[in-house]
């Protein structure tokens, strides 16, 4: 079965072929007969209640440089009515703009697969959605006060403060037991970001890793421990950070265990959580995960695959 499949995803050009999970899904894709279009997520539109973009349809190949041909001209093509699938891969932040698209992709359920599902990545924004799996995760503040950080900070001294809806490991700060610089950061954030912030205590785990594990439809396809590089506690790949094979601790098999069903039922198919010190969980991302060229390089498995193989069984049981 040869399926036609859009991307929604940032500029070809401008990806690391080395380590881009949405490029890996795409040679998996090519490799199984399917055809690629790609478009940027501003192109966009309905009428009449077609949801279109512009596109162009593309091959792909591992070749640093001259990785990608495009086979036709920028057109317009109709998402429900000229391709089977659409990949959400575009890079967040989670802004309205972000949530609009998905508004609109949504309304071509019963048409086209869209991965993950656009109106459970809305529901499910990565340091929200975790908030429902509190039992595994560090004690956790969302607040924007600085009393209330302050309160937290009494309690659990050195804090790590982030955006609600960051991503990349961008604009985290470590705030030493004294509260040193607190209310400057404070006040950034409140001038930055309209919503609250996350508050948690700094887990010196960290310095061993943050492991993410990518689940496909529920189940777990394999895991990373990523380490922070030198000067940094941030181990996103990302801000500089490195990643070494691992195996799950039972701890994090539970976490696991415990979200799996629901991912599934919500038809978040690609999914990437983040553990400290192989029990506290962090965050639960699927807007755009990534992770999983490293993982199959360490393993020698095929998560790509798998995660065709969901959604061409997804697809398959709407016939």
């Amino acid at each position: 079965m040869s399926l036609r499949v859009a991307v929604q995803m940032d500029p070809l050009e401008s990806i690391n072929i080395a380590g881009d999970s949405s490029f890996a899904l795409m040679l998996s894709a090519q490799s199984r007969g399917h055809r690629l279009w790609v478009y940027d997520v501003t192109s966009l539109a309905w009428e009449d209640g077609c949801i279109t973009a512009w596109a162009r349809e593309v091959s792909v190949q591992r070749v640093e440089g001259d990785h990608f041909t495009y086979r036709s001209e920028l057109a317009k093509i109709d998402l429900g009515e000229d391709i089977d699938v659409v990949l959400m891969r575009q890079d967040p932040p989670f802004h309205l703009g972000y949530i609009s698209a998905a508004l609109l992709l949504d309304r071509l359920k019963g048409k086209t697969l869209v991965v993950n599902d656009p109106r459970e990545v809305i529901n499910a924004p990565e340091k929200v959605f975790v908030l429902d799996y509190a039992r595994f995760m560090p004690p956790t503040l969302v607040a924007r006060r600085i009393e209330d950080v302050r309160e937290f900070m009494a309690k659990h001294g050195s804090v790590v403060v982030k955006p609600l809806h960051g991503n990349g490991g961008k604009a985290i700060f470590r705030i030493d037991a004294e509260g040193t610089n607190l209310s400057a950061l404070m006040e950034v954030f409140n001038q930055t970001w309209p919503e609250p912030h996350m508050v948690q205590p700094f887990l010196p785990e960290v310095a061993d890793g943050d492991k993410r594990i990518v689940l496909v439809d529920g189940e777990v396809a394999g895991a990373i421990n990523r380490k922070p590089g030198k000067g940094e506690f941030r181990s996103n790949l990302a801000q500089g950070g490195y990643a070494e094979a691992a195996d799950l601790t039972e701890r994090e098999k539970e976490i696991c265990a415990a979200m799996g069903p629901e991912l599934k039922r919500r038809g978040l198919i690609f999914v990437g959580i983040d553990v400290i010190g192989g029990k506290w969980l962090t965050e639960i991302n699927v807007t755009s995960p990534t992770g999983i060229v490293a993982i199959d390089n360490f393993n020698g498995t095929d998560t790509a695959g798998l995660i065709w193989d969901a959604i061409e069984t997804r697809l398959a049981a709407q016939e």
